[in-house]
Formats: structure tokens, C-alpha cells, sequence
């Protein structure tokens, strides 16, 4: 693996690590973390209340390539709908009927935490 590919790992997983704490801080309780299956992986699984939330992480270290929101097209939103179903009938929960997509972008801050933005209801 170069160098770079190994830095966007490290950043992904600073971004991860930052998004999930967030999101607990937030009452948010979870469930999974980076599962796969052969269509994609779930970044973080939570339990927002009686609600299952399928959270997709972006993080950049920069805007020089766009936003992180930016990332999140119709066909990434589509994809999370048949993971978010694939992860409940692999649990058990294919019973659980409020699902919801969020999206938590992460830039790191050279002067002290980083600057998350939580969209829920993709």
C-alpha cells in the first residue's frame, strides 16, 4: 500500500472514530461498526431511539476536492437503502420499520477539533 492510500485510511478512520463519537454524544447508541457484505459496507449502524440509522462517513482534509457532502449522489443513497435491508435481515431485525440514512462529514481542524456537520434524513 503507498503512502497516500495508507494516509485516506488513517483520515477515514480518524473521521469514523470522531463521527461515532459524536453521534453517542448525541444519546445515539451502536450497533455496528464498518460491516460488509459482497454489495458495500455500513460505516456505523446506531440506534436513535426506535429508530435503525445507517450513518455514511465522509471525511476530507481539505475542500479542494469538493465537500464531503458532495459524495452522497442518488446512487450512494440507493446503495445504503439495500445495506441498511441487507444488515437488518443478517440481524434479525427485518421487522424494524423505521429506518433512517444520515450522513456525518468530517475536516479536521489544525487548530483543535474537528468540524462535524450530522445530516439526518437523507
Amino acid at each position: 500500500m503507498t503512502t497516500t492510500a495508507l494516509q485516506k485510511q488513517a483520515l477515514g478512520r480518524y473521521g469514523e472514530s470522531v463521527a461515532e463519537r459524536h453521534l453517542v454524544e448525541q444519546g445515539m447508541v451502536v450497533l455496528g461498526r464498518n460491516w460488509r457484505c459482497d454489495e458495500g459496507e455500513i460505516d456505523l449502524v446506531l440506534r436513535d431511539g426506535d429508530v435503525l440509522v445507517i450513518c455514511e462517513v465522509k471525511t476530507r482534509s481539505s475542500a479542494d476536492y469538493g465537500e464531503p457532502h458532495e459524495a452522497i449522489d442518488a446512487v450512494k443513497l440507493d446503495r445504503m437503502r439495500r445495506l441498511a435491508e441487507r444488515w437488518k435481515a443478517a440481524h434479525g431485525l427485518a421487522h424494524v420499520p423505521e429506518v433512517r440514512l444520515d450522513l456525518v462529514a468530517v475536516m479536521p481542524s489544525p487548530k483543535g477539533s474537528a468540524v462535524t456537520d450530522h445530516v439526518r434524513g437523507l
